[in-house]
């Protein structure tokens, strides 16, 4: 394959020189009259090396070589000049050059840098290449590999593209204020402001002052008119978390800012517009509540145009480890607690407890096994109590068990299953968290035969 060199020089003559010498020996080339001209064909054309000049005007070689690193930081660049130097030497290799080459030279000098250049930047790409193919799935900075993770991610991706209101629905502690702040994040807005409130923190005429924003004298202590959370967030995004307490006599305000793009400070006679993109999240069901009158249907059809439902932690099989080392690398540092893992023991309680409280607990609960830690593993004596004394018995049923009536055999095969699932088919592990022998567990696979999909 031929290497894609950009000739870089504001001597026309050098410039065409080097050019038609390159390509005699097999090299594309493509040719550059100042350093802004150089750094357009950097960014529209895929080019492996380049080959500057150092002395131009307006912008020399070292200052060229500085910011094309910036668009490109893997880029070789060789630098040439008749002024040859240690000092300038050096202010090159610290600019990011890849070589340095003093004229007169040679052109297979040339050729030979801009061959090993060449090898390196197609090296380098195939590191990044490999790095994206082995990297962990994510959306933002959210974390998990879980079959439910990934179908999260691909709905998120969409979600993300559109400026519509989004309702996000999970249990406590799922992480819904990460998703929001994620959505916004790679969304049109991203550069624009985020801005969170928590619905069920503040009564109701104050958390009206606090949206809607309210003017001098609206009451008691209004000493300054003040705007509100929906003018604050004008090109960002505002999230509106716990939706599901906003008080009933403000639902119709809420309602009719969201319908009219504009709000009516407290106090205030005219309305003033607003450009923010809306997020809500529950952990409460807005159905139930709609029907039981607590929570109007004209305002949840106009939060819930786009829904995002989060898997509970426990349907999220290996991403409560990936989590966890998460966590402790995270808080470990924090800390300045040389921990670099979990002892086995401890691992199988963490992937064998239920997790009620979800991430949220997760964390929580590697905190304090990290404030506890006195070796460079967490042990199972670290975790909390009711993590150790957590027995697989304790089958805690996702919403699909507890909806459809089964067997105990059915019921016994599924959690089989949801723990094979969690430790990626490892038998020995399976059997060790469900309390059980190893060949116990085998006679009941085999039993099953093909119904249990890690039985091979």
């Amino acid at each position: 394959m031929k290497a894609s060199v950009l000739v870089v020089d504001d001597d026309a003559g050098m410039r065409e020189m080097l050019a038609t010498r390159l390509t005699t020996r097999g090299l594309r080339v493509v040719t550059a009259a100042s350093g802004a001209e150089a750094i357009e064909v950097i960014q529209r054309d895929d080019i492996e090396v380049v080959v500057s000049d150092v002395n131009m005007k307006n912008m020399d070689g070292v200052d060229l070589c500085k910011r094309l690193l910036e668009h490109r930081p893997q880029l070789p660049v060789i630098l040439i000049t008749a002024f040859g130097s240690m000092e300038l030497a050096i202010q090159a290799i610290r600019a990011g050059a890849y070589d340095f080459l003093p004229k007169p030279f040679e052109i297979d000098q040339l050729v030979l840098a801009i061959e090993r250049g060449s090898t390196l930047s197609r090296l380098k790409d195939e590191v990044q290449r490999l790095r994206r193919a082995v990297a962990p799935l994510g959306f933002g900075t959210l974390i998990g590999e879980s079959p439910k993770m990934t179908e999260l991610y691909a709905v998120l991706g969409k979600v993300a593209e559109s400026l519509v209101p989004v309702l996000i629905t999970g249990e406590s502690g799922t992480g819904k204020e990460l998703v929001a702040r994620a959505i916004h994040d790679a969304g049109p807005r991203k550069d624009g402001p985020f801005i969170a409130l928590n619905c069920a923190a503040m009564p109701a005429q104050l958390l009206e002052s606090e949206l809607f924003g309210h003017e001098k004298g609206a009451f008691t202590d209004a000493r300054t008119s003040k705007p509100g959370l929906f003018i604050a967030a004008s090109h960002g995004t505002i999230f509106l978390d716990e939706i599901g307490e906003l008080p009933l006599e403000m639902q119709p305000k809420l309602l009719r800012a969201l319908q009219e793009h504009s709000v009516r400070p407290v106090g205030g006679t005219s309305e003033v517009p607003f450009d923010a993109r809306v997020i809500a999240a529950t952990n409460r069901n807005l159905e139930t509540m709609v029907e039981e009158r607590t929570f109007r249907e004209d305002l949840y059809f106009r939060i819930n145009v786009l829904q995002v439902d989060l898997p509970p932690l426990r349907d999220r099989g290996g991403d409560v480890l990936v989590l966890a080392r998460h966590f402790l690398d995270r808080i470990a540092a924090r800390a300045q607690k040389r921990i670099i893992g979990f002892s086995p023991e401890a691992a199988q309680k963490i992937m064998a407890y239920a997790w009620p409280g979800n991430v949220r607990e997760l964390e929580n609960c590697i905190e304090r096994a990290v404030a506890l830690a006195s070796f460079d593993h967490l042990a199972v004596g670290d975790l909390p109590e009711k993590v150790r004394a957590f027995r697989s018995s304790q089958l805690v049923l996702s919403s699909e068990d507890a909806t459809t009536l089964v067997t105990l055999e059915e019921l016994e095969q599924r959690y089989v299953a949801r723990v094979l699932d969690s430790v990626t088919g490892n038998k020995a592990a399976a059997a060790r968290i469900l309390g059980i022998e190893r060949k116990t567990l085998y006679r009941m696979l085999e039993r099953w035969g093909e119904r249990t999909p890690h039985e091979s």
